[in-house]
């Protein structure tokens, strides 16, 4: 694996982006790119966005101006991602994209929201974006009550039926747990809480033990605490029948590999892919592969998207912010992995693209680093 590059400036467009020259139309990108922020999605997404942006502008940019990136790094922050919408709507952007982070993409719709500035969140999949339904948002990543229940599906489908799930305190975790007790209890699924407030990996495979527990769920922050806790379990082998996963997808990136080896492997989690890309998709697969020196994440691939409709929008309603915000029900964009379409969706406030593709996914114990497809809804 190669070192990251250095995030950009908080005064600087990403790296390959055009520099402004008075002309150029401005988009603001959000991503965590220092810890605590989950720094290599960041690094995927901003990836995905510069491949499109510098795809844009060799194109002939926005009706011969032009795309720019104004980057600025929320490392998970919700309160550094209100102040940077607020700044990057005082430098004039015509649209905000991006972000990882659920809880920090909330904080950013609302701001966003409020001062009326178009937001397409790439990433985040919390359901409540916002707290009431707005014009002014949408995003391209599905929803975490259906990536969730199609991830509850696989489990009981592989015969989980005691399932044991080690929380952080988070509002993106908690409305995880839910969705899948509230999937599993009517087929006669059971899940168990463990709060990794109070436990120590020691104490969570202890927990397994006397639950009873098939399957432990990893619903919590990469590396730490779930290197550690899948360490634990791997040796103990008591547990040796225990399936680990992963739903948030913390496998996906190849730091979970370097740092676990074939411990990291067969740990199920959910990414954002079709079976086969389109022929766009194959084509930006490559060049992101070049741009990021190893495979891409489903996160990259989001990054493209959100600045290729983010573009098209652009094209053909200009830059006024409300035009933009407007659009969203007419957009029909070809993405790397399908058509792209925003509609209404019940329980969502947003506008939503209904559905990313979704898969359940794990790392090959023959060759990690090669994914096997489980499941896919």
């Amino acid at each position: 694996m190669t070192t990251p590059p250095l995030p950009p400036s908080p005064s600087s467009p990403a790296p390959g982006a055009e520099r402004t020259d008075g002309s150029s139309i401005r988009i603001g990108a959000l991503a965590p790119l220092t810890r605590p922020g989950w720094v290599e999605a960041g690094r995927h997404l901003l990836a995905g966005f510069e491949l499109a942006v510098r795809e844009v502008n060799g194109a002939g940019g926005i009706a011969g101006r032009p795309l720019e990136l104004v980057v600025r790094d929320t490392a998970a922050d919700p309160q550094r991602a209100a102040a940077a919408v607020d700044e990057l709507a005082r430098l004039g952007v015509a649209a905000l994209a991006g972000e990882y982070h659920s809880v920090v993409a909330r904080a950013a719709a609302a701001r966003a929201d409020t001062l009326g500035l178009p937001f397409l969140c790439s990433s985040a999949v919390l359901d409540a974006l916002t707290e009431e339904p707005t014009d002014w948002v949408a995003r391209l990543a599905p929803a975490q009550s259906h990536g969730w229940q199609i991830y509850a599906d696989f489990l009981r489908g592989a015969g989980h039926s005691r399932i044991a799930v080690a929380a952080d305190p988070s509002v993106y975790w908690a409305s995880g747990a839910r969705i899948l007790r509230d999937h599993l209890a009517p087929r006669g699924g059971t899940v168990i809480e463990l709060d990794m407030r109070a436990l120590t990996p020691a104490a969570v495979c202890e927990a397994l033990v006397d639950h009873r527990a098939t399957a432990l769920l990893l619903l919590v922050g990469h590396p730490e605490p779930a290197v550690p806790i899948v360490k634990a379990v791997r040796r103990d082998r008591r547990l040796g029948a225990v399936m680990i996963g992963a739903p948030a997808g913390q496998p996906e990136f190849a730091e979970w590999a370097t740092l676990l080896g074939d411990d990291g492997t067969a740990i199920p989690f959910l990414r954002y892919l079709p079976e086969r890309l389109t022929p766009l998709g194959a084509r930006v697969a490559t060049a992101l592969r070049e741009r990021l020196d190893e495979a891409p994440s489903f996160v990259a691939f989001e990054g493209y998207d959100t600045v290729t409709v983010l573009a098209d929008v652009l094209r053909s309603h200009g830059a006024d912010r409300a035009r933009t915000a407007a659009s969203w029900p007419s957009v029909t964009v070809e993405g790397t992995r399908g058509q792209i379409r925003f509609s209404r969706t019940p329980g969502i406030g947003v506008w939503q693209w209904a559905w990313a593709p979704v898969q359940v996914v794990d790392r090959d114990p023959a060759d990690r680093d090669r994914f096997r497809i489980l499941h896919s809804g």
